[in-house]
């Protein structure tokens, strides 16, 4: 059941779309979560979301039934998408969205997280393909 749901694109499509809207939203429009007020507390988002936008995507195209090695190419692509739009993001934060600021930890964060969702399925994932 759960592979029939996850093999529809809609679910990675809203996942990223949600991303984009979350990480676009003005500093003021965030909740006012205690979380928050915990140390680092974003970083911990970060590497959830960016994890998650891997795994689904990387997830949908294994469901596809594609050879190993074309699967391979796809997950690294889907990483370069993930280090990419993390990246870019903190850079329209800081220049476009109100009361958003740069911030070299959450790329790092983006960068880790994307990083062992990629390595996860590239061990878990092609192995069974």
């Amino acid at each position: 059941m759960l592979n029939k749901i996850l093999g529809k694109s809609f679910i990675p499509v809203l996942w990223t779309i949600a991303v984009q809207v979350l990480l676009c939203l003005p500093g003021s429009a965030l909740p006012d979560v205690k979380l928050w007020n915990i140390p680092e507390f974003d970083k911990i988002a970060h590497v959830i979301i960016f994890g998650t936008f891997v795994g689904l995507w990387s997830y949908y195209f294994f469901l596809k039934k594609l050879p190993a090695d074309r699967l391979k190419k796809i997950f690294f692509w889907i990483y370069i998408a993930a280090i990419t739009n993390g990246i870019v993001m903190e850079f329209v934060q800081v220049n476009f969205i109100p009361n958003r600021s740069f911030d070299e930890g959450d790329i790092i964060a983006n960068l880790i997280a994307a990083g062992i969702a990629y390595g996860i399925c590239n061990i878990k994932l092609l192995k069974t393909s």
